[in-house]
C-alpha cells in the first residue's frame, strides 16, 4: 500500500517528505466552494474529504491524505486570494492582529475516511501599507490561503505562533503522522 498525496501544493510535498514519507501525488479536482451557513471546521473537513475520496476512487489500494487549509478572522474564512488586490485586503485585516488557520486533513483507506481538523493561533505585527503592498508586489500572497506565506516571505511580519507551524504551511504533520498510524503507515 502506498500512501498518496490528493495535492497539488509543493509546501505539503515538502512537508510530508522532510517527515520521511514516501509517497505518490494524485492531484484531485474538487469543488472547493465554501456552502452557505458551513462552520469552518465543517468546511475544510468537508473539502479534505472529499479530495481523499475522488481521489481514493482511482487508488483503491493506496492511503490517500486530502488536507485543505484556511485562515479564520473575526468568523471570516479567507481563503486563496482572487487576486492582488484581495490579498491587500486580507493582509490589512491580519495585520496587528491574531487569527487563526484551520486545516482539515483526511485519510480515505480501506474503503473509509478519518478526518480531524487542526487549528493553529498566529499573530501578526502592524504591516504598513507600503509593506503590504511590497509584499503583495512579490506575488508569493497569491496562491496562499490568508494571502501570506510563514515560511516565506511573511515570516518577518509574524510575531508568534501557538500551535503547529507546519498547520499554518499547510500541513499538521503530528496529525497526518496521527491519522496514518491508524492504518499501520509510518
Amino acid at each position: 500500500m502506498r500512501i498518496v498525496l490528493a495535492s497539488a501544493s509543493p509546501r505539503r510535498r515538502d512537508l510530508l517528505a522532510a517527515a520521511g514519507f514516501s509517497f505518490d501525488v494524485d492531484v484531485p479536482n474538487v469543488d472547493e466552494r465554501r456552502r452557505p451557513a458551513e462552520s469552518p471546521e465543517a468546511y475544510v473537513d468537508r473539502v479534505a474529504r472529499d479530495k481523499a475520496e475522488m481521489v481514493a476512487a482511482r487508488r483503491p489500494d493506496d492511503a490517500v491524505l486530502a488536507a485543505d487549509t484556511v485562515v479564520l478572522i473575526d468568523a471570516e474564512v479567507l481563503g486563496k486570494p482572487v487576486d492582488a488586490d484581495d490579498a491587500a485586503r486580507m493582509l490589512t485585516r491580519l495585520s496587528g492582529r491574531a487569527h487563526e488557520v484551520l486545516t482539515g486533513v483526511a485519510v480515505a483507506c480501506r474503503g473509509q475516511v478519518d478526518s480531524l481538523t487542526a487549528r493553529t493561533r498566529v499573530w501578526v505585527r502592524g504591516l504598513s501599507a507600503r509593506e503590504i503592498a511590497s509584499y503583495v508586489a512579490s506575488g508569493e500572497p497569491l496562491d496562499k490561503a490568508g494571502a501570506y506565506a510563514i515560511q516565506g516571505l511573511a515570516s518577518r511580519f509574524i510575531t508568534g505562533i501557538d500551535g503547529s507551524y507546519s498547520n499554518v504551511v499547510g500541513l499538521p504533520m503530528a496529525s497526518v503522522a496521527e491519522l496514518l498510524e491508524r492504518y499501520g503507515l509510518r
